[in-house]
């Protein structure tokens, strides 16, 4: 399994198309609850601010990710991660980056992108903090070997 030299964690890129909302929320999400063991990087075919209201739903939580900063997959481009994770799969109308690089384990995921959400706040923060949790979920139990040793 490719690991960093320096700090001998797990090593995983996130990806979607702008890098504002899904990626973001798995970046802080790994970064805050399992730093210890994994460090994780998020990446867009193109990037934009990250979303407010992905700062907001990340705050409930007690994680706090306004301080991150959108980032082209290029960034990244020939480095070694453990996982490489989609999270734009069946997005319709969205893109999904192309990393260039080694991984162990490359996934799909597919969520909503919640930036592109319709409705009143309340319905589109609702949309947010599903998109937040299924990630939650969907990480915990990708890394649950991981996180029990």
């Amino acid at each position: 399994m490719v690991k960093s030299t320096k700090v001998n964690k797990y090593r995983v890129l996130f990806l979607c198309g702008s890098n504002s909302c899904r990626s973001q929320m798995s970046e802080g999400l790994v970064n805050n609850l399992w730093n210890d063991k994994i460090k994780a990087f998020s990446a867009g075919a193109t990037t934009a601010e990250v979303h407010p209201l992905a700062i907001k739903v990340m705050k409930e939580i007690g994680i706090d990710i306004s301080n991150q900063k959108s980032k082209l997959v290029t960034k990244f481009n020939g480095q070694d991660f453990d996982y490489v994770i989609t999270l734009c799969t069946g997005d319709p109308g969205g893109i999904c980056p192309l990393f260039i690089g080694n991984s162990k384990q490359k996934l799909d995921w597919s969520f909503t992108d919640p930036a592109r959400a319709k409705g009143s706040e309340e319905e589109i923060i609702k949309i947010f903090r599903k998109v937040r949790d299924g990630i939650k979920t969907a990480l915990k139990e990708l890394f649950k070997d991981i996180l029990k040793k």
